[in-house]
């Protein structure tokens, strides 16, 4: 069976850098902008490598994650495809989703050759998801832990 995610460490990082070396095309330089906005603006973002199985030759999708899944990375032939896990819930007052728009949860950006995306935007939207996932695990309940009864 395949191992269908990967610890948040320092493998994780060089599974991406991997990858983006691997592209090495307007897909790779892509990748890396986009990981570095999204560290710029959460300094604090987890990065995953996540769904690894033969049908995507083992190299997974890159991941980043503040209090669960902020967005995914993944490469096509024509795009790089950015999901983020709660789109729908999130203010994009630039515009930048442009795919997944009829979805009731995740909406996406596809990036295309030659095409730029607004830095400044994007990190708005990468701050607005950190907010979403961290409100969210706020106001989970706690549940006790359960001790031992003795009969």
């Amino acid at each position: 069976m395949a191992d269908k995610t990967q610890p948040h460490d320092e493998s994780a990082a060089r599974l991406i850098d991997q990858r983006i070396r691997e592209l090495g095309d307007w897909r790779g330089q892509a990748l890396a902008r986009i990981r570095a906005l999204i560290k710029q603006a959460d300094p604090e973002v987890v990065e995953e490598v996540k769904w690894r199985k033969p049908s995507n030759s083992m190299r997974g999708v890159p991941v980043w994650s503040h209090a669960g899944i902020l967005c995914t990375g993944e490469v096509y032939k024509k795009a790089v495809k950015l999901t983020f896990a709660q789109g729908a819930a999130l203010p994009d007052p630039a515009g930048l989703f442009n795919a997944g728009l009829d979805g009731n949860v995740r909406r996406a950006i596809d990036l295309h050759e030659g095409e730029e995306i607004d830095a400044g935007a994007f990190k708005a939207l990468i701050r607005a998801a950190v907010a979403l996932n961290t409100a969210k695990a706020s106001a989970r309940p706690v549940r006790p832990k359960k001790t031992a009864t003795r009969a």
